[in-house]
């Protein structure tokens, strides 16, 4: 019998029980799956980062943490964390982010905020071809490239940056910091994807800002750290940045004495591109029990170096 505890708020052992269970019996894996165990006896822990589970000390036996978040930024430099590390990559999840992104590049492209501001009066809009409307990504991880490569199959032209080199077919693909800025600078729609991480954090910035073309508009579905939020204010208040639609933010749930709220220029979405889905997360979960039990290399195996 394999020990498994889950190492998340109550509120979410209902949500997710059924579905490990189910994923557990379709691999064929004999999991006892509690949310208390003695740490001793514990092979697995599911984990997520904003669990009361903060000293990994106790747990000598278990094999390794299985994240149910994406983001590992406040896990992975837990001191007392010696255990593996598995982020997770779950294809519910990233689908929500290719259909969040993809609808917003497309209300940004066809102006559909200005046409819906546009109902009292008759007043033709015609929008470029997707063609002619340049994307540009940061951050060209599983999320990076699932939406990138959605954007490419609509005709747009993408580009990417990361700060290892890529490969990506139909994406121009920059890399390390000489990179960053010609990413940046025929980007009409800019779309944050990166880790959060300290090389990450305030990558759109005055200077970075100041890059792109005037009038560039920026998604921000990836983490709040990525944007200087005074920077940001100010590029929106010149019209350097046409406008902003951000979905994560330093403080969550954003303050409401917060300026993004009112300033006319910005979206608001409440952290919704992109929420792990239990079925299919469950079924990751599952494989890499199944993957730690059969020795096989985990899946999404955080470098604790790199911060993801």
């Amino acid at each position: 019998m394999i020990n498994a505890l889950f190492a998340a708020h109550d509120t979410r052992w209902d949500t997710y029980a059924a579905p490990l269970k189910a994923a557990f019996q379709a691999k064929g894996l004999e999991v006892d799956l509690r949310q208390d165990f003695p740490p001793e006896a514990v092979d697995y822990i599911v984990y997520a980062p904003n669990s009361p589970l903060q000293d990994f000390a106790p747990y000598t036996r278990c094999k390794a943490v299985l994240n149910l978040w994406a983001g590992v930024e406040r896990i992975v430099g837990n001191p007392t964390l010696t255990q593996p590390l598995c982020r997770m990559v779950d294809p519910g999840l990233t689908r929500s982010m290719v259909e969040w992104v993809t609808g917003h590049v497309l209300r940004y492209h066809l102006d559909i905020d200005a046409s819906i501001a546009r109902q009292d009066r008759w007043q033709p809009f015609v929008p470029p071809l997707a063609e002619e409307r340049p994307v540009t990504f940061l951050g060209l991880g599983e999320l990076g490239q699932a939406c990138a490569q959605a954007l490419t199959q609509l005709g747009f032209p993408v580009s990417g940056w990361a700060r290892t080199p890529k490969d990506l077919p139909g994406v121009t693909c920059y890399h390390g910091p000489d990179g960053l800025e010609p990413a940046l600078s025929a980007a009409e729609i800019v779309v944050l994807l990166l880790p959060d991480t300290k090389e990450t954090e305030n990558i759109l910035g005055a200077r970075t800002l100041a890059a792109l073309p005037k009038g560039a508009r920026i998604l921000n579905p990836g983490r709040g750290p990525l944007i200087d939020d005074a920077a940001l204010l100010a590029a929106l208040d010149t019209g350097q940045v046409a406008h902003a639609t951000l979905d994560v933010f330093r403080t969550e749930p954003l303050p409401a004495e917060h300026p993004y709220w009112a300033h006319p220029r910005v979206t608001v979405t409440p952290h919704i591109a992109a929420e792990t889905r239990p079925i299919t997360a469950s079924r990751v979960i599952a494989e890499n029990i199944h993957r730690g039990e059969t020795d096989q290399p985990l899946l999404y195996l955080v470098d604790r170096l790199q911060g993801y």
